[in-house]
């Protein structure tokens, strides 16, 4: 009966439903007489694998055969099995008794259904050697027995038609049936869902890994098998799904019997075709009027008559209009293409204006007197006046003249149309971390440091941070402890003191000094006993003077200073500043009015004088050197030049674009630094980035005496003549895509002005983040977190 089926299915898709009815009813029939295997089992194992694809039965050819028989024909280069069709119910009751009696021989040898499908499969299997698309039949159930056994079969009658179905889901009904619920509804519940019948069905215990493990790895078909989250389950994949599956995930169409390149057919028949439809003459119909269309004019018009139909009626302008209103709508204006743009119109007059204002808007004999001694600009154009009568009211004066005015504002003010832009004003600020965020930083003055009697022009702080060292216009140099403001030790020299400097070494507690022409290294007294002695072995000179390296006269003069048990190197000129190398050997003096010799390097253990830049672009204001590499940094008035010391050689010419430059400070990197101008703006350069600043910020309103930066924290700060000191956070990043950050954190006030000047000098303490501030009010001021 099988082959039966697969025959008659193969040859006609009509039919299918029928034979697939008979099949069924058979195989029942078979299972009943037999008894042997359980009907779910024997259900599974004969299930009779089909192509989708079926093929169309001569009608002709189906009135000559009558008996089943095998045999295979070639279609279009393909081998296909040709059987011919069974008799139907109608040809008889004997030819229907011998396809059951068939049927039930064929199904009850288990072992020849086998071998059917095995060259079933055979056969399709030369079709195609690695891909093959089946579909299987419904599982037969206990209660669908009784039913196919009617008594309609009995009788001879066709069973009735079963609908075909490419749905999955009509073959296996889901066991759960709570449809589209979401599952997490039921995550806190002991059931997953109801089945059909109602009940609950339960959560199945999880397995952990280890368990599941361990049974993947004792089922050989454990690969197969794919949880359904849905009804619980595991569900194992049958061969013919999982070749389904490998087939589309190798891009191919699932079945195999699909042609993805199938030759195209051309319906049409293009030989001796001038035109591709049609080349007939033209209707009649084209040519006369259409009764369709004059109906539905008529219609038209006779909604339009009952006002069915409305048209918008033409606007009409006002006969009259606004005198005070505005006429910014009006269009007639405009010529050559532009846009008019109507006059602003005057204020109208107001109470004050009338002939007989209220009392209240009458001002008193004072209030018009105060008027007079107002600025023009601020004083009341119109002073009100009451009259009993408007035949009382005299000429305006200014008529004349504000009418005159008037049409020279139409006249000559131009006027343009501005689009204004709705930006919320605070979304243009550029978004910076909070203060609090960027804490510690000098806030509040802690300590202040008093005993000079005129400006202290300069401060410096030794290397640990347990002393201060100030030099004022009193032409004091004072040494002062941090943390209590004791003052330790006093220098009285000659003329004012200028710049103060820490040698940078702990065991070389030496201070270097600029007093008129002379700089001054002084021993400071601190250290213990074999510092001292390695101090005034440094501070010994032997000779009073040394000749410079050409041979010709001495540059500098060095010579010992018995009053102060230290060095004095005598210059030809005034000595403005000194700063020191961060070995503590070599040392730089700046000589403003110098010319050749205006920057000068000079080593303290062989006491011996170097001119490297007897040629230089412009008036020197600082000179620095590099925290780590031998490089040195020469501030002019208007630029910054990066020399290299051992070549001698330009580096880099920074130019900052300022009036002129005050001061100058390096990141304790080396690739960033600032500088200070008299003009009140400070500029950041990146070395790395460009020639040109990265940031000038406008903070002070008066020139900037000095900038610094500290070594530890990212902060840099700015003491100006204005009285105050801004403290900024600024973080030098060492990603160089990333650029630095720049925030304002804190001004800081309290030196009163005097003379006109303000803060001269601030510094950082080298481990703290305290703020050191020298005023012109002869105070030193700790600023601490």
């Amino acid at each position: 009966m099988s082959k039966l089926s697969l025959s008659f299915l193969e040859r006609d898709g009509n039919g299918s439903g029928r034979v697939e009815a008979l099949r069924t009813q058979a195989l029942s029939l078979s299972l009943s007489l037999c008894g042997l295997i359980n009907i779910r089992r024997t259900a599974q194992n004969m299930k009779v694998l089909i192509p989708k694809k079926s093929v169309s039965i001569d009608p002709a050819k189906k009135k000559k055969s009558k008996s089943p028989s095998r045999a295979k024909t070639s279609v279009k280069g393909k081998s296909r099995r040709r059987v011919e069709p069974i008799a139907t119910a109608n040809e008889g009751p004997n030819e229907h008794e011998k396809i059951e009696q068939e049927s039930s021989e064929d199904e009850m040898n288990h072992e020849d259904l086998v071998e059917d499908n095995e060259t079933h499969q055979s056969i399709e299997g030369n079709e195609s050697s690695e891909d093959e698309d089946f579909t299987r039949t419904e599982e037969i159930k206990d209660s669908n027995e009784g039913h196919l056994l009617g008594d309609d079969d009995e009788a001879g009658e066709a069973p009735p038609t079963v609908e075909d179905s490419d749905s999955s889901e009509d073959e296996v009904p889901s066991r759960n049936t709570v449809g589209d619920v979401p599952l997490k509804w039921y995550e806190d519940e002991e059931h997953i869902g109801y089945d059909i019948t109602g009940k609950k069905i339960k959560k199945q215990a999880r397995k952990d890994k280890l368990e599941s493990f361990l049974a993947g790895a004792d089922d050989a078909k454990n690969w197969r098998k794919v949880y359904d989250e849905y009804n619980d389950e595991e569900v194992e994949l049958t061969k013919q799904e999982t070749k389904l599956i490998r087939r589309m995930l190798k891009g191919r169409t699932p079945h195999a019997e699909v042609d993805p390149y199938a030759p195209y057919v051309d319906w049409f028949v293009w030989d001796d075709k001038k035109h591709p439809l049609s080349n007939a003459p033209e209707p009649k119909r084209r040519f006369i009027p259409s009764k369709w269309e004059s109906k539905k004019v008529v219609e038209y018009v006779r909604a339009i008559r009952k006002g069915l139909i409305k048209f918008d009626k033409p606007k009409e302008e006002p006969p009259f209009y606004l005198l005070w209103g505005d006429d910014s709508s009006s269009t007639d204006k405009s010529g050559h293409g532009l846009s008019y743009i109507p006059a602003p119109k005057p204020k109208l007059a107001g109470h004050e204006e009338s002939y007989n204002p209220s009392i209240e808007y009458i001002p008193t004999q004072e209030e018009i007197n105060s008027y007079q001694l107002m600025y023009e600009e601020d004083r009341p154009k119109f002073i009100p006046r009451r009259f009993e009568s408007l035949r009382t009211v005299p000429a305006y004066d200014n008529a004349l003249k504000e009418s005159f005015d008037r049409c020279l504002d139409l006249y000559l003010c131009p006027r343009t149309r501005k689009k204004r832009i709705n930006i919320d004003p605070e979304s243009l600020k550029p978004k910076l971390p909070s203060r609090k965020d960027l804490r510690p930083y000098p806030m509040t003055c802690y300590l202040e440091y008093g005993g000079h009697s005129g400006a202290v022009m300069s401060i410096s702080i030794d290397v640990s941070g347990q002393w201060i060292a100030s030099g004022s216009m009193d032409a004091t140099i004072r040494i002062w402890e941090v943390e209590t403001g004791r003052c330790r030790k006093v220098w009285e020299v000659d003329e004012a003191v200028q710049h103060v400097a820490w040698n940078p070494l702990p065991e070389l507690p030496i201070l270097a000094a600029c007093v008129g022409q002379d700089v001054l290294l002084l021993n400071t007294g601190l250290g213990n006993d074999e510092e001292q002695q390695k101090i005034k072995e440094l501070l010994h000179v032997e000779t009073a003077a040394v000749p410079d390296e050409s041979g010709s006269t001495s540059i500098v003069s060095w010579l010992q200073h018995d009053k102060h048990e230290g060095i004095r190197l005598k210059h030809h000129k005034t000595v403005s500043s000194v700063e020191w190398h961060r070995k503590g050997d070599y040392f730089t003096t700046i000589v403003p009015g110098g010319d050749t010799r205006a920057i000068l390097l000079h080593q303290l253990s062989k006491k011996l004088t170097h001119n490297p830049f007897k040629k230089l672009h412009g008036l020197p204001v600082s000179a620095v050197f590099h925290p780590s590499r031998s490089m040195f940094f020469v501030a002019t008035k208007k630029t910054v030049r990066v020399y290299d010391l051992l070549k001698l050689s330009l580096i880099k010419k920074l130019e900052t674009g300022l009036r002129e430059v005050s001061s100058i400070a390096i990141h304790p990197a080396g690739d960033n630094l600032i500088v200070g101008s008299k003009e009140g703006k400070l500029c950041w350069f990146d070395m790395d980035l460009s020639s040109k600043p990265y940031r000038i910020l406008k903070s002070h309103p008066k020139d900037i005496t000095n900038v610094a930066f500290h070594r530890s924290y990212p902060l840099f700060a700015s003491s100006s003549e204005d009285g105050t000191a801004y403290v900024f956070h600024g973080m030098v990043y060492s990603d160089l895509n990333q650029n630095p950050l720049i925030v304002p954190l804190e001004i800081l006030r309290g030196h009163s002005s005097t003379n006109g000047r303000g803060v001269m000098d601030c510094k950082f303490h080298p481990r703290q983040p305290w703020l050191f501030t020298a005023g012109a009010d002869s105070v030193i001021k700790l600023f601490c977190h």
